[in-house]
């Protein structure tokens, strides 16, 4: 089994649409006003919006985007004129993280794991 694609809820495409393209997502799919497809930059996974007339209630979604030059990107983005809640941050699990929220609320984490993605010290070895 592979992951294909995550889908979040947007309330309008047509804000969340430019948001993920200044993330660096490229848009494969325009349904409006219903639904949206990117395909991620590296990998081949791809991710999605639809539209949905009420959020989620409590903390929401969180999708986390994997980059190899975090700090660069968030830089990129930022260029972009994108906020940023956390910039590049190394966290205790090892992973060098930065937080936003799309345009929605939905938390996004783009993060730099390198070995520690898949291999943490603390895996369970079956």
């Amino acid at each position: 089994m592979n992951l294909n694609q995550v889908t979040v809820p947007s309330l309008d495409l047509t804000k969340s649409i430019p948001f993920y393209e200044k993330l660096g997502l490229k848009l494969i799919v325009k349904a409006l006003p219903h639904y949206a497809r990117f395909v991620c930059p590296d990998g081949n996974s791809t991710f999605s919006i639809h539209q949905t007339k009420e959020l989620p209630k409590g903390e929401g979604i969180y999708v986390y985007f994997e980059c190899k030059n975090l700090d660069e990107q968030v830089n990129t983005i930022q260029q972009n004129g994108i906020n940023f809640d956390l910039l590049p941050t190394d966290q205790s699990w090892m992973w060098r993280e930065a937080r936003l929220k799309d345009v929605d609320g939905n938390q996004l984490i783009l993060f730099y794991a390198g070995e520690n993605r898949l291999n943490p010290p603390w895996r369970i070895e079956n």
